[in-house]
């Protein structure tokens, strides 16, 4: 990305505010259709007098293009080491993130690696506090796995407690997850080498939203935690105390006017969570169905129980169907929905293939294409019509 310096300069003006920079971005690549790299190119006066900025402005913007030297290198750098940047332009970058945090609070730059198709999934956040109890962490467990069965990403914070129960529980179910760093991308190395595997099969996405060198900080693990909200669908709360990032969280959310879900804890329970359900959040029982009245456990267990095996059951059927339809020629996963009459997309089509056993893929005119295992290859003239 010949551009990325200056999306790097740009994303970490100091004292600048995301508003006034998403509203720069707004008016030099919606509004007069220019990229960021002309931008840059215009003299002070065009900078003043089509864009009203102030002196002020113009001096940082000065000083901003005596770092692009730097940023170069740290680009090409991030590149050869095999991250990506996502500007807010772009088409990569995730909907549900401008859909929930808007203008003034969408970060304009994204740091990445791995599988980034993940942003257009549909996707839970599973949140909590760091010293959770085993019925909180349980309760994360289900939802995992509920969500790894809908092929919804689990977005985590990757902190001790019940975030990084929810990463390891959705990957423990054959699901997806994406890690959101308190830090740079760059300082996670200790996480990539323990997710290494998980992140070259497409399992796991690493996003950072500040400066890629940036070590650990408490205010970036506050800063963090709307842009694990802003990534999500749906949000659980399996255990918050009355204050720290799961109760701001939650409590921002629910005034942004966003449908929270919050466990309903037990009566010895000893924490915040009929406090977030007083303020609008909505109250799920152990397995996640929403308390509309009080019902006994067993009921609810049922209502889980019950949903588990309607899902399974149809996967079953599936995959009866998927080893029908591959049984003559591989076929690309748009040609399987199409067969399948599914309303899947690709991407979503293409992680349930990976996880069966009889599935194999293969590459014909540079397409994944799947087939059962042992089949013969045909030729590869014509495949496509």
């Amino acid at each position: 990305m010949k551009d990325a310096a200056y999306w790097i300069a740009l994303a970490h003006l100091p004292k600048w505010g995301r508003l006034k920079i998403n509203n720069l971005i707004i008016k030099f690549f919606h509004e007069n259709k220019i990229t960021i790299e002309d931008f840059f190119h215009l003299d002070e006066n065009e900078w003043r007098n089509i864009y009203q900025l102030d002196e002020k402005q113009i001096s940082d913007l000065k000083q901003l293009k005596t770092e692009l030297p730097g940023n170069a290198f740290l680009a090409e750098s991030l590149y050869n080491q095999g991250y990506e940047i996502i500007p807010i332009t772009s088409s990569e970058y995730s909907k549900t993130l401008k859909d929930n945090l808007k203008i003034s609070n969408s970060p304009p730059l994204l740091y990445i690696k791995g599988n980034k198709k993940m942003l257009k999934e549909k996707s839970i956040a599973i949140v909590g506090s760091r010293n959770a109890s085993e019925i909180s962490l349980k309760f994360t467990d289900n939802i995992a796995k509920l969500a790894a069965r809908d092929f919804k990403v689990v977005v985590s914070g990757f902190a001790k407690g019940v975030d990084k129960q929810a990463l390891d529980c959705a990957l423990n179910y054959k699901g997806q997850s994406i890690i959101v760093l308190p830090q740079g991308i760059m300082t996670f190395t200790t996480g990539f080498k323990n997710y290494y595997k998980q992140i070259i099969n497409g399992d796991v996405l690493v996003l950072s939203i500040f400066f890629p060198k940036a070590p650990w900080q408490t205010e970036f693990a506050m800063a963090r935690n709307p842009i694990i909200y802003g990534l999500s669908n749906e949000i659980y709360v399996a255990e918050s105390s009355e204050k720290g990032g799961t109760w701001s969280g939650t409590v921002d959310g629910l005034r942004k006017q966003r449908k929270i879900y919050v466990r309903k804890p037990e009566q010895d329970e000893k924490n915040a969570n009929n406090l977030l359900i007083q303020k609008g959040a909505v109250p799920v029982d152990f397995y996640g169905n929403e308390l509309q009245e009080k019902i006994d456990n067993s009921a609810n267990f049922q209502l889980y129980e019950n949903k588990m095996t309607t899902e399974a059951e149809s996967l079953k059927l599936l995959e009866s169907k998927i080893r029908s339809v591959c049984d003559s020629k591989p076929l690309s996963a748009k040609e399987l929905i199409t067969k399948l009459n599914i309303d899947w997309t690709p991407q979503k089509l293409g992680s349930f293939l990976k996880k069966l056993d009889f599935i194999e893929l293969i590459k014909v005119k540079n397409i994944n294409c799947y087939k059962l295992k042992g089949a013969s290859e045909p030729k590869q003239t014509g495949l496509f019509g």
